[in-house]
């Protein structure tokens, strides 16, 4: 596999997009992360997190303190995907009547029952 596809498979997943766009705010722990992020499990979400810590998009910082603590953030390469990421995902909100009329259109037609 060429390594712009597995670049692409990373930071393409709905669940990197998710963790990119809830970091561009902040810095956040592991369970502000799962919280903020519907849907996503803990094993999904740490699974995710060391990608694209592996990646260098996120940083990890475990801090020694009792409980541990460990925080979630952005690196400076993880900020330059930001952008694109708020890109699509407000491409997503201004068009998302238009692909359900579609997909509604799409589901009506004889050929496709």
């Amino acid at each position: 596999m060429c390594f712009a596809r597995q670049i692409m498979d990373r930071v393409g997943d709905k669940w990197s997009i998710a963790i990119v766009h809830t970091l561009g705010r902040d810095t956040l722990r592991f369970t502000e992360l799962k919280r903020a992020i519907d849907g996503i499990s803990q094993r999904m979400l740490t699974a995710t997190l060391r990608g694209l810590e592996r990646d260098g998009l996120v940083e990890r910082t475990v801090h020694p303190v009792v409980p541990p603590r460990v925080d979630y953030r952005l690196t400076e390469l993880g900020l330059t995907l930001l952008g694109t990421v708020c890109e699509l995902a407000n491409w997503a909100v201004n068009h998302a009547d238009e692909i359900a009329g579609a997909r509604a259109d799409y589901d009506a037609r004889p050929d496709t029952a």
